[in-house]
């Protein structure tokens, strides 16, 4: 029986590994292979290893944790999870069942890109989710931005940081709330509301094609893609959701079912509706859970119950 089955081998997964099997317990990390920055060659502001390949980092932090005998590192998918604090039972996508005390939830987002031909293949390439990951390679050049509603702020964002030529694409008609739109026009930027039907071209230069026939030539594009929150095995086990769907936790890391931790870019504190998802952070997330979890271990095992 382990003591933690971390679900979730991305930074803060790896992270939570490694603290608790510096604490020698017995821990399962379970890890889909599907990690959210997959797609770039590059990763920022972690320090240390900034402009890495995510991949690497990946790599080199199972690496670390094969030094540690305790803690088990298994390519594959969880599938469902049941039971209380204590024994839940695991399933696995190749039907193996283990028992373990406690878990741990680092299973993170996926991206939803729009769905407009070109677009998914770029992705993390040449065209970018956040312009504090990618924003400063793109220093002074042509850029477009795919946005509306709110989201469309984005092109005054990069506009102000990164370059005097950028093009807010809203892929429809515009439908952006009256401060925003205020803030477009007086910045100056050209809005076009032609749906987009493809993306062609490479790195520094892309071509953007119209319905309307027209195109726009572009040396980057940035996308505020929407999120999905992959809390399945939360929902399972009757953990609390928040309004963005991801897994509501304590400052400890604790969700609401006892027994049951969560960290990374799928779960954040309530008072904290918009929280940061970079991947120092989420490593970040995992090591404060973990700690936690460790001593709620700890207090477990006691011979005598702590007041």
């Amino acid at each position: 029986m382990y003591e933690v089955v971390v679900v979730g081998g991305g930074p803060a997964g790896l992270s939570a590994a490694l603290v608790l099997g510096r604490q020698r317990r017995r821990v399962l990390v379970v890890d889909a292979g599907q990690p959210r920055n997959a797609p770039a060659t590059e990763m920022h502001m972690y320090l240390g290893r900034d402009g890495g390949s995510p991949a690497l980092l990946l790599s080199d932090g199972r690496a670390e944790l094969a030094v540690y005998p305790t803690v088990e590192f298994r390519q594959g998918r969880v599938t469902s999870a049941e039971g209380e604090s204590g024994r839940f039972t695991v399933t696995l996508a190749d039907g193996e069942r283990v028992e373990t005390s406690r878990l741990m939830l680092a299973s993170g987002l996926t991206d939803q890109p729009a769905d407009v031909p070109g677009l998914a293949e770029r992705w993390g390439k040449s065209v970018y989710h956040c312009p504090f990951c990618h924003g400063y390679e793109t220093n002074g050049r042509v850029l477009a931005v795919i946005g509306n509603g709110a989201d469309a702020m984005l092109a005054a964002y990069v506009a102000d940081r990164y370059s005097d030529d950028v093009v807010l694409c809203t892929n429809g008609p515009a439908a952006m709330p009256e401060p925003v739109a205020e803030v477009i026009k007086a910045r100056g930027i050209p809005v076009k509301e032609s749906p987009v039907v493809g993306i062609e071209g490479e790195l520094d230069a892309l071509t953007l094609r119209f319905a309307d026939g027209t195109t726009l030539a572009r040396e980057a594009v940035y996308h505020r893609a929407p999120t999905r929150p992959n809390t399945e095995l939360a929902v399972q086990l009757g953990c609390e959701l928040l309004p963005d769907g991801c897994v509501e936790v304590d400052e400890y890391g604790r969700t609401s079912v006892a027994g049951v931790y969560a960290a990374g870019d799928a779960a954040h504190l309530k008072a904290v509706p918009d929280p940061v998802t970079l991947v120092g952070p989420s490593a970040a997330d995992g090591v404060r859970a973990a700690v936690w979890l460790e001593q709620e271990l700890f207090r477990a095992g006691l011979p005598v119950a702590l007041g």
